[in-house]
């Protein structure tokens, strides 16, 4: 009996979609997790396997050059292609580029994929049209219909993960029978098929980043013994004036009242004071130096703006922020009824969770300028993580 040919594979990761439920101002696939994007993990794992001849990346409509560039060092492996509407035809692209008898479709916001997984489901290929790793599911398990509660088995139930394997040539057809629908995976695509799939064991660690917490975990995975001592700490401080107006910009919120906070942005005191509270924990100076009041381009500029960029040098310094606490001052407008959508836009700005930005509010028992209402402060502290002195 002759020895079985060993089987090679293209690697498909879909990168495609915006991920705006994780934070952080970006799509997540492109955020940086443990000194190197979310996007860069998955394709060093499949160009560190010898059984991986093709590496295609699908990517965000028009956003082709950006994903090379976060595709780390092994982007020159890469072929990128043009993400579709949906995953289905992101996918289908995909797999239409494949050179190879059998393909890998990976999820690129789940980087802590292992080799293990892989060599399973190439092995399992030998025997099925396609396979996936999955996951028993080991919580109790109910279906709610608005009346009731009823229990469900969890026996037979899985999770089922990426990547899903897959012959070519079969889900090539599964598509082509399939022409207009969009699945949530490839292997419903295939099952509605009736291709033959099988299942192999998952881990748990190879899950997919949704939420601003998950990149808290992948982090904690990936350097299992951060030092505590890597730390930095900001601070900042911001005053603007009051004057008549429709409503002021607080923290991201608009905040409707009689008032208006003059400045050359939108003079969002509270952004302000984090925007300086960040480039000092990172070091790189503060909002005048890179925004200018002076220069026309910021007049009346949203000032989210000028905190998603300098969130974006920090990390790209080392910098990332782990906790931001602000404290607004002032006798008027009343920050209290809007502390928790300030707290939400801060979140999903910085990429934190919720837990971890703090938002209160004081006056000056009518002392001063705030006092007397001329105008609001903010001060901010941001901590950050750092990846190097």
């Amino acid at each position: 009996m002759g020895e079985m040919k060993k089987i090679t594979y293209t690697a498909c990761i879909v990168a495609a979609g915006r991920g705006t439920r994780a934070g952080g101002g970006v799509p997540k696939q492109f955020r940086p997790l443990a000194g190197q994007s979310v996007l860069a993990w998955s394709v060093d794992v499949f160009a560190s396997d010898p059984v991986c001849t093709q590496i295609i990346i699908a990517a965000p409509p028009g956003d082709i050059d950006e994903t090379r560039r976060q595709a780390g060092k092994h982007a020159g492996r890469c072929l990128f292609i043009e993400g579709g509407a949906t995953r289905t035809a992101s996918v289908r692209r995909c797999v239409e580029a494949a050179e190879q008898d059998h393909v890998l479709i990976h999820d690129a916001a789940r980087p802590l994929l292992s080799q293990p997984v892989i060599e399973r489901l190439v092995t399992a290929l030998a025997s099925h049209d396609g396979a996936a790793p999955s996951l028993a599911v080991v919580d109790a398990l109910v279906r709610d219909d608005g009346a009731e509660i009823e229990p469900v088995d969890r026996t037979p139930l899985h999770r089922i993960q990426t990547p899903q394997a897959f012959a070519t040539g079969k889900l090539l057809a599964a598509f082509s029978a399939c022409e207009g629908k969009d699945f949530p995976d490839e292997v419903s695509l295939a099952r509605s098929q009736g291709l033959a799939i099988g299942l192999v064991d998952g881990e748990e660690r190879n899950f997919k980043l949704t939420w601003p917490e998950d990149f808290e975990r992948a982090e904690s995975l990936l350097s299992p013994t951060p030092h505590p001592a890597l730390q930095v700490t900001g601070m900042g401080y911001d005053v603007h004036r009051l004057d008549a107006g429709d409503g002021v910009h607080l923290c991201g919120v608009f905040i409707e009242c009689p008032l208006r906070l003059i400045g050359h942005s939108d003079a969002d005191a509270g952004l302000h004071a984090i925007t300086d509270a960040l480039l000092g924990a990172a070091g790189l100076g503060d909002i005048g130096e890179h925004f200018p009041p002076t220069d026309e381009r910021w007049r009346g500029a949203d000032s989210v703006m000028f905190l998603e960029h300098a969130l974006q040098i920090s990390k790209e310094a080392g910098a990332t922020p782990v906790h931001c606490d602000v404290t607004l001052i002032c006798e008027r407008p009343k920050i209290g009824p809007h502390k928790a959508a300030m707290k939400a836009k801060v979140a999903d700005i910085l990429g934190l969770p919720l837990r971890r930005v703090n938002i209160k509010a004081t006056t000056t028992e009518k002392l001063g300028f705030t006092g007397r209402g001329e105008g609001l402060a903010a001060e901010a502290v941001v901590t950050c993580r750092i990846g190097s002195d």
